[in-house]
C-alpha cells in the first residue's frame, strides 16, 4: 500500500487545501505558488501511473484514488478560477469539464459494477483532453500575463479545446457503453 506511486497520489490529495489556502492569500505570490502546486500535481498524475506500471505496484488502493485526486485538483482549481473571475466564459467550459468527470466516473464505476468496466478504459481522446486541460487551468491560475507573455487568451482557448475533448471523449465511453446501457434487464 505504501508504495512510491501511491504517496504521489497522496500527495496529490493533500496538496489539494495547501492550493486552496495559498490561492487565497493577499500576496503578490500566490498565483505563481498556486501555479507551481498545480504543475506538481499534474507531473505526479502522469508519474504515479508510470512510476506503477514500470515497478510493477498496481494496487487496488492507487486504481481508485489517482482518479480522484486528478479530478478533485482540477475541479477545485476550476471552482476557484470561475470564483475569481465570475463570467460564462469560464464557467461554461468549467461546468462543462466537471459535468463530463462526474458522468464519465459514474459510468466507470456501473460499468465494474457489470464486469464491462474494460469497456470504458481511458482513450487518448482523454489523455489529450487531460493534457490541455492541466496547461489551460496552469496558465488560467498565473494570471493575465507571466514575464510579460499574455496567458489569458490562449488559456481561455486551451480550456475550450479540453472542453471540446471532454465532450468528445465522454461521447466515446458512451458510445462504447450504449448497448450495456439500454440493455433489457431480461437480456442481462
Amino acid at each position: 500500500m505504501w508504495n512510491i506511486p501511491n504517496i504521489l497520489t497522496l500527495l496529490r490529495i493533500v496538496l489539494i487545501p495547501v492550493f486552496v489556502v495559498v490561492f487565497y492569500l493577499p500576496v503578490p505570490w500566490a498565483r505563481l505558488v498556486c501555479a507551481l502546486i498545480f504543475t506538481i500535481a499534474a507531473v505526479t498524475d502522469w508519474l504515479d501511473g508510470y512510476l506503477a506500471r514500470r515497478w510493477n505496484q498496481t494496487s487496488p488502493l492507487g486504481a481508485f484514488l489517482d482518479p480522484v485526486a486528478d479530478k478533485l485538483m482540477v475541479a477545485v482549481a476550476l471552482v476557484l478560477l470561475v470564483q475569481a473571475e465570475a463570467s460564462i466564459l469560464l464557467a461554461l467550459p468549467a461546468a462543462v469539464i466537471i459535468g463530463r468527470e462526474i458522468t464519465v466516473s459514474a459510468l466507470r464505476e456501473w460499468m465494474a459494477e457489470i464486469g464491462a468496466r474494460a469497456m470504458v478504459k481511458v482513450s487518448m481522446a482523454g489523455k489529450v483532453k487531460t493534457a490541455l486541460q492541466m496547461i489551460s487551468i496552469m496558465l488560467l491560475i498565473l494570471g493575465s500575463s507571466f514575464l510579460g507573455l499574455p496567458l489569458y487568451w490562449p488559456a481561455v482557448v486551451l480550456l475550450y479545446v479540453a472542453a471540446l475533448l471532454t465532450l468528445w471523449s465522454m461521447i466515446l465511453y458512451l458510445r462504447a457503453a450504449w448497448p450495456s446501457l439500454t440493455r433489457m434487464p431480461d437480456q442481462a
